[in-house]
């Protein structure tokens, strides 16, 4: 059995009594795209806060890659090669979507960040953020003020910014949110591409991204794993339809 890149076990996180992550296992394959659903509060976004580091577990452990990160800082984890994407899209607006990737091309080398004009100016910066703008579909829009990139537009560039910091680990947190369907359309298969290099943990809310995505699902009820399993076993699965799906897992 191949050995999972992230592995979670007993994982737990709870806001004045209320457990939002409850008693999590969660294995990741190396390669797999693995989709976590459930409804709304059922702990989705808690749960990928915690294994990304922006929110601390209060019990469990977090392995990713050979290496305990359980109290590792977030930085330490994106230094480790576990990125993610935010549900609100996290960039900055009011430069180009060049100089965007190319500050994270400049971060992920250990370059200080004082501040603008080096990576503006610097090829072995330039160069890689065109090569990743061309790889998520924007090299027509790198000088193109962030702020003002269609929505669309600016979850690539946020992924285009993921990548620059050589993840082996993709957390993508609702990457299709407020996408038109064109958008999301181009975005699926964009993530498809991707697989071929990473291994990630996506959250979506779009049932028929996850299903066309997604090699396999956990569902999340009140922070609980109710089923992991492949798309066709989720659909069949008699307490995911009674909790979440419903007629939906019949279509």
């Amino acid at each position: 059995m191949t050995e999972p890149l992230l592995a979670v076990r007993g994982l737990c996180k709870s806001f004045g009594g209320i457990a939002a992550t409850d008693n999590v296992d969660l294995d990741i394959t190396p390669g797999e795209i693995h989709a976590i659903i459930g409804p709304n509060g059922a702990g989705k976004t808690t749960l990928i806060n915690v294994l990304s580091g922006l929110l601390p577990s209060d019990a469990g452990t977090i392995h990713f890659d050979h290496a305990n990160i359980t109290r590792a800082s977030a930085p330490a984890r994106c230094r480790r090669g576990l990125a993610r994407s935010f549900q609100i899209t996290s960039i900055f607006r009011n430069v180009s979507a060049l100089d965007n990737v190319a500050l994270a091309v400049q971060s992920a080398a250990g370059h200080s960040f004082r501040l603008w004009r080096p990576a503006r100016r610097d090829p072995a910066l330039r160069g890689p953020a065109r090569a990743l703008l061309e790889r998520v579909g924007l090299a027509d829009r790198a000088t193109v003020m962030a702020g003002n990139l269609a929505h669309g537009e600016q979850r690539q560039l946020e992924i285009a910014i993921v990548l620059a910091t050589r993840p082996k680990m993709l957390l993508l947190d609702e990457p299709m949110a407020g996408m038109g369907i064109e958008e999301s359309e181009r975005l699926l298969h964009f993530l498809r591409e991707l697989k071929e290099q990473y291994t990630m943990l996506l959250i979506e809310h779009d049932m028929d991204a996850v299903f066309a995505l997604a090699d396999r699902i956990t569902v999340l009820v009140y922070g609980r794993v109710i089923a992991t399993g492949t798309p066709q076993e989720i659909r069949a699965n008699p307490d995911v339809r009674r909790a979440y799906l419903g007629d939906e897992a019949a279509a």
